[in-house]
């Protein structure tokens, strides 16, 4: 009995002591992150790590001893309470953009009364494989610092963490024989990195060069180390099959299949997939893992997608079910600890193949509670409506929201809203937690707050909600801009993100079908966005980033709406051949989309210059910066090679590109169009396209690096310019289409 006694009381003593560590590590973690937020106002603020009575992640803020004092039961629970300070008391907005500023008032506001505030959802996800792509390849760690703060104070506690694996990769391809320039040139260009992660392409714009593997390892070390400081569980790749084709020469009995072609690529470029059942399978997993665990340490929860948007080796459920229940031993042979988590993007996006036998042979072959589904794009369609819950897998009720960095006003906000609060009701035991896939980061930064904030119980509607969310855009309340935002949520952010989502100044002209990556989408008309423009620049408070940000980012959207009706009326007048109103119009569109460039330039978010500066930055000489660069304009034109299907997949309004890209591709059309009416001949649409896909393969291969990275110009002032030139245009054009139509 003493001898029960004793281990009882020093498992007790190592009990306390961990916690008393965790404490002490969560208050430090705690304290770095309001110096970095607050800067010298962070000595008023008081923090305490206390324990939580219902086991959910809460916060508590009052005002005591004139200092704000914040608790929370972990640095992930106290981001959340500084970050609901910020902006319900200081009305100040913290950009995930390092470049934005936090704009604070001078004097920090008292809490009248405590606010205790507990979470709704234990577990909180954020990003995508393509985010890595299509936002962050060229960031360093001044980007990632202020991003994984934004993720701690929004509340997220599981992000994606993928970056640095090619550095890993090259090790164990190494130890089993690949030469360096074989490794290397299997790996993809940077920017196109999370397609090859996803086993859909290899080679393209390979070698990656040595200074990326060192640069993104180091990178990765600092990344895991500050988001498990803020509470977070970093989710880290596993072996999910991929190999590189060359190990056939080296192990010729190894079952390597290759993919099925992938995004219109070649098949020089489709990627290779070892069958789990290999000997060699359990081989490479075990080196992988205990070379990342050695540098990137774990928390046991990896991220494993072996089939999307790929066709198998067989659709039989019997083989669904070996290799998911193959891979998951590999996996807890090496960490018994393991968690497997899976995107079902595929059970959306290829519905028709992967049938609910299917998707229940491969889910229910891994133990329960063993493999966390992301349910990926929950405002269109969510999969655990369709497949009963997952069969009983934990998932995730995640909003996708953007494609490929497509910079286009979207989000079904309310209705969003309504499937979060059914998922949480009605979803099931096995509902697990709320999250974010967004491909890119985008111009609807309201909509991942909202997502997030959903995750707590803040105790107001949606509609106060968005009158919040106005006044910390302004940094005042203002009811000029409550109007606008109350327009914008009440008609305009009512319809769901599409791919190639924008307006038609991004798209290659095309008078005779509607080019594959170019949906306009609206769900409203163009006169009530400029309506919400108008409102909000007659704001009395412009000095907010924010407020700048949106006044920008909302005239973008307004201007380009008005370039579609241009384009209507184009096509009118060269079907009739009417020459002199070709060249009327085309003056027209030509001078808008200058001046949305103009518009655009004032914003570092919407600059080309500062992706490609970016880019060139990662080179270690001359050589490197010219790879980098054409291979961030490759990712934002073409995608791939010439006439790729995925063309503009990535398209976005951003200075540089308009003037720069979009512009002459227009002019191209417009210079064969007057030309063929002038000549009283047929359009040549094959010699069009013909010169349009050698403009853009010429662009992207042209790396000059003289865009200007800096904004340039005042926000505030070209808006109102540019309203003042348009809004009476634009009025004219909707009342003409709507007699048209």
């Amino acid at each position: 009995m003493l001898k029960l006694t004793r281990s009882v009381a020093i498992a007790a003593i190592i009990t306390f002591s961990a916690i008393t560590c965790r404490a002490a590590s969560d208050d430090k973690a705690s304290r770095g992150l309001l110096e970095r937020i607050m800067g010298d106002k962070s000595g008023q603020f008081v923090v305490e790590i206390v324990s939580s009575d219902q086991g959910a992640d809460f916060f508590e803020i009052e005002s005591l001893n004139n200092k704000i004092v914040i608790r929370g039961n972990n640095s992930n629970s106290i981001a959340v309470g500084l970050n609901h300070y910020l902006r319900f008391y200081c009305m100040t907005s913290v950009s995930w953009f390092a470049d934005d500023p936090i704009q604070l008032p001078e004097v920090l506001p008292a809490v009248p009364q405590k606010v205790v505030v507990k979470s709704l959802c234990e577990n909180r996800f954020f990003l995508n494989y393509c985010t890595f792509g299509y936002t962050m390849p060229w960031w360093q760690w001044r980007d990632w610092e202020r991003f994984i703060d934004w993720m701690a104070l929004n509340g997220v506690n599981m992000p994606l963490a993928i970056t640095g694996q090619e550095s890993i990769w090259y090790r164990v391809w190494k130890k089993l024989g690949l030469e360096d320039n074989e490794i290397r040139a299997y790996f993809t260009g940077p920017a196109h990195l999370p397609w090859h992660r996803m086993l859909n392409i290899d080679y393209w714009q390979g070698p990656l060069p040595h200074s990326w593997l060192d640069h993104q390892e180091n990178l990765q070390k600092q990344i895991v180390s500050r988001e498990r400081e803020l509470g977070m569980k970093p989710v880290l790749p596993a072996f999910s099959g991929h190999v590189p084709y060359e190990l056939k020469r080296l192990y010729p009995n190894a079952r390597i299949n290759k993919m099925s072609q992938w995004g219109g690529f070649d098949t020089l470029y489709r990627s290779s997939f070892l069958d789990p059942t290999d000997t060699l399978f359990r081989m490479i997993q075990k080196e992988y893992l205990d070379e990342q665990t050695k540098l990137y340490g774990t928390d046991h929860i990896y991220g494993i997608d072996p089939f999307n948007e790929i066709v198998p080796p067989s659709w039989e459920p019997e083989y669904l079910a070996r290799v998911s229940k193959t891979i998951f031993e590999t996996l807890e042979q090496v960490d018994p600890k393991a968690t497997w988590l899976q995107m079902s993007w595929l059970y959306y996006y290829q519905r028709k193949d992967w049938t609910n036998p299917r998707i229940e042979a491969f889910v229910r072959a891994v133990p329960q509670d063993k493999m966390v589904l992301l349910d990926y794009f929950c405002e269109r369609q969510e999969v655990w409506k369709l497949t009963d819950k997952f069969f009983g897998q934990p998932y995730i009720w995640c909003y996708l929201g953007n494609f490929g960095g497509n910079t286009m006003l979207a989000g079904n906000i309310k209705d969003v809203g309504e499937k979060i609060d059914n998922a949480m009701k009605n979803g099931g035991d096995n509902f697990w937690g709320l999250g974010s896939t967004l491909e890119g980061f985008d111009c609807n930064p309201l909509m991942y707050e909202y997502i997030f904030d959903k995750a707590w119980n803040l105790g107001i509607s949606d509609q106060e909600w968005i009158e919040k969310w106005a006044d910390r855009r302004a940094g005042v309340a203002d009811e000029n801009n409550s109007t606008s935002w109350r327009l914008l949520y009440d008609s305009i952010y009512t319809g769901t993100s599409k791919t190639g989502h924008c307006s038609m100044i991004n798209s290659r002209p095309n008078v005779n079908k509607q080019e594959r990556y170019a949906k306009i989408g609206l769900t409203y008309n163009n006169k009530t966005l400029l309506k919400a423009w108008g409102e909000m620049l007659d704001c009395n408070s412009i000095e907010r980033n924010s407020y700048q940000y949106d006044i920008v980012n909302i005239g973008r959207q307004v201007l380009g709406n008005y370039f579609n009706d241009l384009w209507v009326l184009y096509k009118g007048a060269l079907k009739d051949k009417n020459y002199k109103e070709m060249q009327r119009l085309r003056e027209l569109m030509s001078g808008l989309m200058n001046d949305i460039d103009e518009l655009l330039r004032t914003q570092s978010s919407f600059l080309l210059g500062k992706w490609v500066a970016d880019s060139r930055a990662m080179g270690v000489d001359s050589n490197e910066a010219d790879y980098y660069e054409m291979n961030a304009r490759n990712l934002l034109t073409t995608w791939g090679d010439r006439d790729q299907s995925l063309n503009d997949y990535a398209n976005r309004t951003w200075a540089g590109l308009v003037s720069g890209y979009y512009l002459y591709r227009w002019e191209i059309f417009f210079n064969d169009a007057e030309k063929a009416v002038k000549s009283g001949s047929d359009f040549d649409y094959k010699a069009y396209v013909d010169k349009v896909a050698d403009f853009e393969v010429k662009w992207w291969k042209e790396c000059s690096g003289k865009y200007n990275d800096k904004p340039e110009g005042d926000s505030f002032r070209i808006a109102r310019k540019f309203y003042d030139k348009y809004s009476k245009l634009i009025c004219a054009s909707f009342s003409n289409n709507q007699k048209m139509h």
